[in-house]
Order: structure tokens, then C-alpha cells, then sequence
């Protein structure tokens, strides 16, 4: 074990030149100007005082950024995170106390120990295996139930604390007539400057725009009404040093949470620094990425930061502005404390409407509309795992919509994986001299041996697809009363026990027909898991080939020659001897 896959900074410290550090440092400055007010957003979806998004947009990209494998990838807090973090905690504290934040805190450092554990057991290859449409649905619902949480500070109605996605809209609609104009005004005021700002004025930061024109008009209105409140002022603080609670009832608790929020946190962390990186062509390693991911929320809970992931935007950004090295997200959190301890004392005069309108927004660009419409059209399966995560998230627990849909991911990905393709093959007639050219007959009409199948099978043979494939193997000897059978195995990446036990099976009773198996181009490595396991011992020697000329040659040597005789396909060369 070298020094940089302990230390996976040291490899891009050697990418470090003045050019670089340049075009870092001004990415970085970019960086922290757009989280400042997706900070205070964030900690505010998540139940959390104002400055805990911040310190978590302080500590945790930095962190990671040492720790990760990806150059562009900025991590912090995000807004589905944020959604769950608020759901698991809710349940057992009231939002804003002290037990709240610390229960918070002994979350986010059990999210961190999974994935730090996931990442050393280079697990990484796992994400694979879960469809990114798993998040795009759980996003999407989680939008929807961020928007709903915060129509009663935009409208002025109450809603009960605690009340379902449902009961919120019920009591909307039917306290409608008790809007508040205010706060109303200042929310949409603020939303459409973060709009109009974007759209005009692209490069500046268009939500702390909208920030700063609704506590502008706040305070102008503050003469009309007392109904107008305040986020209040950020502590001018870097993140202070905090103790998650180790009880062992807690830990036992909020474990089932934690690993809801690690395997979200992973996959989109995963899923962005991949998007990154085919614009940028580095190559991702995503064992690396959840050790990054781990540390800096083991690191975090210790800081004062909630569990945090991957951002798509500050990463899409980050990029953007040019940035060359991992550098560049430390510098964001380097340039955000330095931002924090000026202006931090500003927030006193932000309205919690303002927030809304900010938070609105938020969630509006967390709805990925392309990729939906494109998955609803084109993807019958993928459209199930979308709207399975979806309507999960809306209606019931956060955790377990993500539990519900990397699981409905996994059984259709192991449904594929178990019905692999199975063509007949024969030879080609044009083929010339004695070269033999194996030809797909569902591509083009050639005779086929009444005595040899010749099949292809397309995918690794495991306890998940040997039950199709002996299926096919059975309609063959049973339907077709051919049972001497030549697997073409280039296709097959590995066979397991359950796999090899039942092939060992069928080939015995094609035995007792006179009959077998026989394999041809078989892969170095599958050959020697395969004589490891003694599988070709048990099938024989003389059922395994290294060329299809071979393999014909064997096998015909035992087919029955009074059928032969009268047989008109003559479509091997020996046929003709």
C-alpha cells in the first residue's frame, strides 16, 4: 500500500503550478459566495440554526477534498440531505434544541463511520448497481415536500408542527382566506429577483441577491406590521468544537437513519463527481469517494457541521470557474470564513419570508424535468423506479423511500441479469476454406445440425440466470431431441458454484441421451475458477475447447452416424469427409 491511497492529495499536490493555484483561487471565491445563502437554506430545511449550514459548508469540502478522488467535486451541505437529516432527527426531538442538534451531530457521525467503512471495504463498484434515477425520483418528492414546509412562513397560515405532506395542504386550502399579504409579498418579491438576477446577470450570485432586495423591502414594510419575523444574527464564529452523543441507546436509535443518509450521501456524491468527470475526463474512483465522504462527516460532527454529500450545482459551478485541483473547494471554505466573520451580523435583518422565497427556488432547480420526461418515454423499468422513489418519498418515511428504491433498482437490475440472451448459432455457408464462422440464425437463414445445438450465452452464469439457462437447455433436449449441446462461452464473465453444480447436472443427464455439454472459448480467468472448482473434472477434459474448429471436430466424432448418413444439412466440413 503506496502513501497516496492513504493520503490521495499528495497525487494531485504534484498538479499544483501558479497557472493552477490562479484558477483555483477565483473558482473557490465563486464557490463560497453561492453557498453562503444555500448554507443558511440548507440548516434551515433541516431544522438547524442558520450557522450550521455554514459550518458545514466550512468543514466538510475541505475535508473531503483532501480525502476524495475527484477535482471538482464540491461537497457541503445539500437539500435532500438536509430533508432526511430534518425527518430522522424530528421524530425524537423538537427542531432547534439543544437535543435536536446533538442527536444531529451523533447522526452525521455514524453516516460517516458507514461510508468510511464502505469505502475501505472497497465497496464502491456497489453504486454501480443502483440506478441514478433512485435519486432523481427521491429529489423530486423531497422538492415538493421542502416547498410544502415552507408555505407556512411564505403564507403566514398555521400549520401544526408534525403534520403530514397531506394534513399541510388540507390546512392550507381550507385557511386560505387568512394569507398573510406581508410576508407574501416579501417571499415572491425576493423569488423573482433571484429570477430575474439569474437571467440577467448570470456570473453574480443571484440568491443572495434575492436575499438582500427581500430584507430591504422587509424593512420598509416592518412599519405596516409586526407579523414580519427575522432569521436572526449568525454567530461571527468559525465552526466550534462539538460532542455527538455516544449512548448507546442513541447510537442504536438513529442507526437505521444513518444509513438511510449515508447511502443517499454516497450515491450523490458518486453520481455527481461522475457527471463532472466526463467533461473534465478524470477517472473517479468511488471507493475513494466514500472514504472522502466518511471522513469528512466522522471530522464534521466534531466541527459543528451536519451530514453533507456532493453538490451538483456548487460542483457544475466549481468546474465552470475554471477550477483545475481540489483546491479550489478548499479555498471556498477558506474564502466563506473569512465572508462569515464580516458579514455574519447582516442576518439579523433577513426575513424568514425571504427564506422561503430562496428555499422555493431551491427546491424548484432540485426537480430534474429532462431527466424525468426522458425516463417516463423511453424506460418502462426505470419509469417504476422513479415513480416507486417518488410517491415513497411523499407519502412515507424518508428512509425508507430511499430503502425502497435502491432495493426496486437491485431486483430489476438482477431480473435483466438473470435472463440473459441465449441465440442459436450455426455455421456460416459462405464460409471458406476451413475457416468455421459462427452466424446468429436470427440474423440470417442458415441450416442448422439435427444432432449439435451451438448456443451463445450472453451474461455470467450465476445462482440468478442458471435457472433460465438450464430452462433452455431442457426445451432443447426435450422439444427438439438434440442433446449434444456446444456452449460458445465468450460471453460468459464468470460461473459460479450454483452455476457450475447445475451445469455439472445437466450435463450428466445429457450423458445418460448419449449426449453433453461442451464449451468453446472460454475466458483465462473463468478456465481457472473452473478448474479450481473442479467443474471441468466433473464435466471432462474432452468437453472443453480452445477453438470452434476443435470443438466441431471432437464433438462430431460422436455423433450418430446412421443419422448422418441421412442427413441433408451437411454443414461441417467433416460432413463431407
Amino acid at each position: 500500500m503506496n502513501l497516496t491511497s492513504i493520503f490521495p492529495f499528495l497525487a494531485w499536490i504534484k498538479l499544483i503550478t501558479r497557472e493552477n493555484v490562479k484558477a483555483d483561487f477565483i473558482a473557490g471565491l465563486t464557490g463560497a459566495v453561492i453557498v453562503l445563502p444555500q448554507g443558511v437554506a440548507f440548516a434551515t430545511i433541516a431544522g438547524l440554526p442558520p450557522e450550521y449550514g455554514l459550518y458545514t459548508a466550512m468543514v466538510t469540502p475541505l475535508i473531503a477534498a483532501l480525502f476524495g478522488s475527484s477535482f471538482h467535486l464540491v461537497s457541503g451541505p445539500t437539500t435532500a440531505i438536509s430533508i432526511v437529516v430534518f425527518s430522522a432527527i424530528s421524530q425524537h426531538a423538537e427542531p432547534g434544541t439543544a437535543e435536536f442538534l446533538s442527536l444531529t451531530l451523533t447522526l452525521t457521525f455514524l453516516a460517516g463511520v458507514y461510508q468510511l467503512a464502505f469505502g475501505l471495504a472497497r465497496l464502491g463498484a456497489l453504486v454501480n448497481f443502483v440506478s441514478h434515477t433512485v435519486v432523481i425520483g427521491f429529489t423530486a418528492g423531497a422538492a415538493i415536500l421542502i416547498a410544502t414546509s415552507q408555505m407556512k412562513h411564505i403564507t403566514g397560515i398555521f400549520v401544526p408542527k408534525g403534520e403530514s405532506f397531506l394534513h399541510t395542504w388540507v390546512d392550507l386550502f381550507r385557511d386560505i382566506g387568512q394569507i398573510n399579504g406581508y410576508l407574501l409579498a416579501i417571499a415572491l418579491v425576493t423569488l423573482l429577483t433571484a429570477l430575474l438576477s439569474k437571467k440577467m446577470m448570470p456570473k453574480l450570485p443571484n440568491l443572495l441577491i434575492g436575499m438582500v432586495i427581500g430584507s430591504i423591502l422587509a424593512l420598509f414594510l416592518k412599519t405596516f406590521t409586526s407579523d414580519i419575523q427575522l432569521v436572526g444574527e449568525i454567530p461571527a464564529q468559525l465552526p466550534p468544537l462539538s460532542m455527538p452523543e455516544f449512548g448507546f441507546d442513541t447510537i442504536r436509535m438513529l442507526a437505521p437513519q444513518a444509513f438511510a443518509v449515508a447511502l443517499l450521501g454516497l450515491i450523490e456524491a458518486v453520481s455527481i463527481s461522475r457527471a463532472v468527470a466526463t467533461k473534465s475526463y478524470q477517472r473517479i474512483n468511488p471507493s475513494q469517494e466514500f472514504i472522502g465522504q466518511g471522513m469528512s462527516n466522522i471530522v464534521g460532527s466534531f466541527m459543528s457541521s451536519y451530514a453533507g454529500s456532493g453538490s451538483f450545482t456548487r460542483s457544475g459551478v466549481n468546474y465552470a470557474a475554471g477550477a483545475k485541483t481540489p483546491l479550489s473547494a478548499i479555498f471556498a471554505a477558506l474564502f466563506l470564513m473569512i465572508i462569515v466573520l464580516l458579514i455574519a451580523p447582516l442576518t439579523a435583518y433577513l426575513p424568514i419570508a425571504a427564506m422561503g422565497g430562496i428555499i422555493l427556488l431551491v427546491a424548484y432547480n432540485l426537480i430534474d424535468f429532462h431527466h424525468i420526461r426522458q425516463t417516463l418515454r423511453f424506460s418502462k423499468s426505470e419509469s417504476a423506479i422513479l415513480l416507486t422513489t417518488f410517491f415513497a418519498t411523499l407519502f412515507l418515511e424518508l428512509e425508507f423511500a430511499i430503502y425502497l428504491g435502491v432495493l426496486l433498482s437491485l431486483i430489476l437490475f438482477l431480473a435483466k441479469t438473470s435472463t440473459p440472451g441465449i441465440p442459436t448459432l450455426s455455421i456460416d455457408g459462405a464460409s471458406e476454406g476451413n475457416h468455421r464462422k459462427f452466424i446468429d440464425i436470427n440474423e440470417k437463414p442458415v441450416k442448422q445440425c439435427p444432432q449439435l445445438k451451438i448456443i451463445r450465452i450472453d451474461m455470467s452464469i450465476y445462482f440468478g440466470s442458471i435457472n433460465h439457462i438450464v430452462k433452455r437447455i431442457g426445451r432443447i433436449s426435450d422439444s427438439e431431441r438434440i442433446y449434444n449441446i456446444l456452449i460458445v462461452a465468450s460471453g460468459i464473465n464468470f460461473i459460479d458454484l450454483a452455476g457450475a453444480e447445475a451445469l455439472v447436472a445437466e450435463n450428466n443427464r445429457l450423458k445418460a441421451q448419449n449426449g453433453g455439454l461442451f464449451f468453446v472459448d472460454l475466458k483465462s480467468s473463468v478456465y481457472e475458477f473452473a478448474a479450481k472448482s473442479c467443474f471441468i473434472k466433473q464435466i471432462g477434459n474432452d468437453h472443453f475447447f480452445d477453438t470452434k474448429g476443435h470443438a466441431i471436430h471432437g464433438i462430431y466424432a460422436r455423433l450418430d452416424r446412421s443419422i448422418c448418413s441421412t442427413c441433408n444439412a451437411l454443414i461441417f466440413n467433416e460432413c463431407n469427409m
